[in-house]
């Protein structure tokens, strides 16, 4: 299906919010998501269903001086 992803239009397998995350590699760490603009806790992001034209945030923290 065709979702975007930090504003690129993707072409994934995954059916919910936490295979997204495996299918794009990120690690299980500190992490933030939003599906169509709502945050989605840590704990609800593997029954989290994605349909075609989600739109989906993920940002990860950075270190930086």
């Amino acid at each position: 299906m065709r979702i975007h992803v930090n504003g690129k239009a993707l072409d994934v397998a995954a059916a919910t919010l936490g295979a997204l995350l495996r299918e794009l590699d990120y690690e299980d760490g500190a992490l933030a998501t939003a599906l169509n603009r709502n945050f989605v806790r840590k704990t609800d992001r593997g029954k989290t269903p994605l349909k075609e034209g989600d739109t989906v945030e993920i940002l990860v923290p950075r270190q930086g001086g």
